[in-house]
């Protein structure tokens, strides 16, 4: 599991964005339910923060990626409708390689 999903984060920034992003969604179920268990309704705009900033940091990192984001590519599924689970092309060439031109690509 972890083996596919690193092969779907490969660019530097997207994995880094995911690395703040999924705690901060993590942490903004843990800060709902304690704030809930102790009757703090009036702060429900902290946990929806977090959850909506934690998302945003994903869904930017599978825009520089050229991915569609887990979530995305399940509901695209069930509906039938074609989805990218991965990126067209590497995210980090190695040293001293260049991308291949457009009309190279195509052969």
């Amino acid at each position: 599991m972890l083996e596919n999903w690193l092969s779907r984060h490969r660019n530097r920034t997207s994995l880094l964005l995911h690395i703040v992003g999924i705690p901060a969604t993590i942490a903004a179920v843990v800060l709902a339910a304690v704030q809930l268990l102790n009757g703090q309704w009036h702060l429900w705009w902290r946990p929806t923060a977090l959850l909506l900033g934690g998302y945003a940091l994903q869904f930017l990192g599978h825009a520089i990626e050229g991915n569609d984001p887990g979530e995305l590519c399940l509901l695209k599924r069930l509906l039938g409708k074609p989805y990218r689970p991965f990126a067209d092309r590497p995210a980090v060439l190695p040293k001293g390689k260049k991308r291949p031109a457009e009309d190279d690509r195509r052969n």
